[in-house]
Parts: C-alpha cells; structure tokens; sequence
C-alpha cells in the first residue's frame, strides 16, 4: 500500500452513543481529496454505522451468538474493550494492485476485509481490541451504487456493515446458511439506521 501524504483523521471526539467504546481511524492514498472524505466519510456516518453494528451485535451475544474470530474472547472482555478500526480509502489504480495482492483478482473491488487476527492472549493486555482494516475503493463504490440505484452514502453504509461483519468472523461464502445469517444481520443494522434492505 502506498504511503498517504493525506492527513489520518482518527475519529475519537465525537458525540456519537458510545464513543468511548470506538475508535476510527481513516487514512486515503494520495489521490484521494480530503473533501471527499469528508463528503462520505465522515465521523458522524462511520460512528453511527460501526455503532449500530457492534450494539446489534453484542445483542445477539447476550443470547449465545460467538464471534467466529473472537471466540476465544471472554463476552466481559468483549464488552469492556476499545474497539478500534483503521479504514484507508483509495482509488481503481491501487485498489486494483491491492485486490491483486490479496486476492489474486485483477480488478479493483468494493472493500476489503484484514481482520487483526490477534490471540486473546495479546487482545487482553491492549486498551483497544483491534477489530482489523478495511480497503475501500470509492470509485468502484461510486459505480456500484449507481448500478444498483442507490445512493453512494446507502451503499457505503451497507459495505461497512457487510465489512465490519467480516472482521468478525462472518463468511457468507461458506454456505447458504452462513449467507442467509449473514445477510439477515446486514438488513436489521440498516433498518436501526433508518436504511432501506440492499437485496431488494
């Protein structure tokens, strides 16, 4: 990944419910205008969107949902920690070079899901639980949204929970039952978040 000369807005002074239980940090290549980061990126999208996920989530915890990726977690652990993402936007000419990399696919894609993989043994001695980075290629974002009829911020908001899901361990590529899962988490958060269903 290429080095941003782009300031890193590290999103931790907000209003938003909650805040001391999340930490965002967004950082963009290059050629990636701050004004567009601020335009669809911003503290008050990303917070709401991570919020409404992780509270649904920790929901869904309290009645027996594991975290495939933080199994080994304790649910007081989980709860009390920090949880922090980093989310680097960028364009088709990197995203294609990333996707490459990552995948082996040449073309660039919507996002990209690094969870942190890090063993509860780490996770427990740190302030923040890492939940990993996401990749976002704004120009694949901006394309798909207005193939599907939707606007760039709905779409957005749909691949960061569809992302942070991922991080968590959730892989609707497993099967059908993991995709149905997974997809039915996806429509719930929207619909708190006052967004419509994206398989419609």
């Amino acid at each position: 990944m290429s080095q941003s000369n782009n300031e890193n807005y590290n999103m931790n002074n907000t209003d938003t419910n909650n805040l001391d239980l999340y930490e965002i940090t967004i950082s963009a290549a290059d050629s990636i205008d701050a004004e567009l980061i601020n335009s669809f990126y911003s503290e008050e999208t990303l917070y709401s969107v991570l919020g409404a996920t992780l509270d649904y989530i920790a929901e869904r915890m309290n009645t027996g949902l594991v975290l495939p990726y933080f199994a080994d977690i304790d649910n007081a652990i989980w709860a009390e920690k920090v949880k922090g993402l980093d989310i680097y936007i960028t364009d088709a000419v990197e995203g294609r070079e990333l996707n490459v990399e990552a995948r082996g696919k040449d073309y660039p894609t919507n996002i990209l899901s690094y969870p942190s993989e890090m063993p509860a043994s780490i996770i427990e001695l740190m302030s923040t639980l890492p939940l990993g980075e996401f990749i976002i290629c704004h120009e694949v974002v901006v394309r798909e949204a207005a193939e599907q009829d939707k606007t760039i911020e709905q779409h957005i908001s749909h691949l960061l929970v569809h992302g942070i899901l991922h991080l968590l361990g959730f892989d609707h590529e497993l099967g059908q039952a993991e995709q149905d899962e997974m997809e039915s988490f996806e429509i719930d958060i929207l619909a708190q978040l006052n967004l419509p269903n994206p398989y419609l």
